[in-house]
């Protein structure tokens, strides 16, 4: 169990504690228990806003033990515009990645999905409407949101996609209920570039997500600016990263590829 999760199973204990106390004994002090509902807020709101923390969902944030490569991962797309560039420079390099293409972009462009499909790389789900709020919506909302998206992709590619990537990486126990219905395993990452940004620069991107090239990294880059507004600096910046994984002898891996490698330890003999 992840240390945030069980922390917030603890902070809860405590917060049922001190309510049957002021029930069964006296009143909790005001300062005491204002005290501890800032810092249970404060607790859940780190498990919202850092997916890497694990506190409601499982999250692969990098290969198993003995994992070789790096997982290249593209966010916010497809985009006529810099998706082919990104398809290009990998398949210079010979490296399979994996795309995490919003459905509604994926509608519109179904042409790229299918290409990305084509050239041997993993075509996974970023939510249908990326919507910023989705970590507050109803249950509803977000099995909504999910089924359309995974509807586009798999009339798209013929394959029902099973790894998911929430919008800008917030979870919330409503969405952890829904993706552990619809059975999808959730992507994080142990390295960024934080190219999504506008004012992000290509020497800015390679700088942090070079020093974490590693065996089993993720790699959390984009292909698409999420309203299509700009040019993401992974993109220019892509061909220094794949640079530095071919001077240390790190191959491009697909996420599912370490998924699939998992389940076949972990099956029974």
């Amino acid at each position: 169990m992840p240390l945030a999760r069980a922390l917030l199973y603890a902070a809860s204990l405590g917060a049922l504690a001190l309510v049957a106390r002021s029930l069964l004994v006296a009143p909790v002090p005001i300062a005491i228990a204002c005290a501890a509902a800032v810092g249970y807020l404060a607790l859940v709101l780190c498990g919202v806003f850092f997916l890497g923390l694990g506190m409601f969902v499982d999250v692969v944030k990098r290969g198993p033990p003995g994992a070789r490569g790096v997982a290249l991962t593209f966010d916010d797309g497809p985009s006529p515009e810099h998706t082919p560039r990104v398809l290009a420079l990998l398949d210079q390099a010979g490296v399979k990645a994996t795309f995490f293409v919003i459905g509604r972009k994926a509608e519109a462009h179904p042409e790229l999905v299918r290409e990305i499909a084509a050239r041997g790389h993993a075509v996974a789900l970023h939510s249908h409407a990326h919507d910023r709020l989705f970590s507050l919506r109803s249950a509803r909302y977000v099995e909504r949101d999910l089924r359309r998206g995974l509807d586009v992709i798999e009339r798209i590619t013929g394959a029902r996609p099973a790894l998911f990537r929430p919008p800008v990486g917030h979870t919330s126990p409503r969405m952890a209920r829904v993706i552990d219905a619809l059975d999808l395993d959730i992507i994080g990452w142990s390295a960024r570039g934080f190219d999504g940004l506008a004012g992000a620069t290509p020497e800015g991107v390679a700088a942090r997500v070079i020093p974490g090239l590693r065996d089993g990294a993720i790699v959390l880059l984009h292909d698409a600016a999420e309203r299509d507004d700009h040019a993401p600096a992974g993109v220019a910046a892509l061909p220094r990263i794949l640079a530095a994984m071919s001077q240390r002898n790190l191959v491009g891996v697909r996420v599912d590829a370490w998924l699939d490698e998992r389940a076949r330890d972990d099956a029974p003999p």
